[in-house]
């Protein structure tokens, strides 16, 4: 009960959070501030809660193969986005996203190799991906915006974390990183403010997945030799010192 308690509070919380600080300061900064491990962090917390330390540990490889799927989605979003609108933009992104899980899945590749895929792949995108050409858009907000986007996150949570125990650790883990907060901040930019905006915030997105992906591949190290909590910690603490880095150097 206590974890579904977790579940259902602290999912709403986090998108809600993340929408204001994009208000407040701007796409990039929201970006940034989004791509921190606030959706796949407590998944993996709640597979290990509910399956066990070695569940969550072997989940890792997945969760990275995730992240390269992940980043595949936010680059096919942002150039789609200059040309389509947001449900053709995000049905093919999405599958992207599915085609490039199952291949790297299928090739099975180990750990070390799926993070430097996931490190490379990244970055290729950061060097490649679509400038913007912002202008003075009038931001418009739908009724219930904020509510509606914590909705949909909570509810996805809830079904992978269910679905955890059919799908076991691997494809639990690939679908730890889907791109549902991606998705929604993605959507809703797209639909009120246009691609520009929207190219701006998955770009922060991107640069904060070098933290991210760092983040969740310690955990393999981390998680067998000491508490979920300190390995959770260290792993956050180094997963906002890249982002403050990278934040500079792009």
């Amino acid at each position: 009960m206590s974890v579904l308690f977790f579940k259902v509070t602290l999912m709403p919380l986090a998108i809600g959070l993340v929408t204001l600080v994009s208000r407040r300061w701007g796409n990039k900064v929201g970006g940034l501030i989004a791509s921190l491990p606030w959706v796949a962090g407590p998944i993996l917390l709640f597979f290990i809660l509910e399956q066990g330390k070695g569940f969550g540990v072997q989940s890792v490889r997945g969760i990275l193969t995730g992240i390269v799927a992940w980043v595949c989605f936010t680059y096919s979003y942002a150039w789609l986005s200059t040309k389509m609108s947001w449900p053709v933009t995000v049905s093919v992104a999405y599958l992207v996203y599915v085609g490039v899980a199952w291949l790297i899945n299928f090739v099975n590749i180990n750990l070390a190799v799926s993070y430097g895929l996931a490190v490379s792949s990244a970055l290729l995108a950061l060097r490649y991906f679509p400038a913007t050409a912002m202008s003075a858009i009038a931001v418009r907000r739908l009724p219930f915006d904020i509510p509606l986007r914590m909705l949909v996150a909570t509810l996805f949570v809830v079904a992978v974390t269910w679905l955890a125990n059919m799908l076991g650790p691997a494809w639990s883990g690939i679908l730890t990183p889907f791109p549902i907060m991606t998705s929604i901040l993605a959507i809703f930019t797209h639909h009120l403010q246009g691609s520009g905006p929207t190219i701006l915030i998955l770009r922060g997105l991107l640069i904060g997945v070098l933290g991210f992906t760092t983040f969740f591949f310690l955990q393999a190290f981390f998680l067998p030799l000491f508490s979920v909590a300190l390995s959770f910690c260290l792993a956050l603490l180094i997963n906002v010192i890249i982002n403050v880095v990278a934040s500079r150097v792009w």
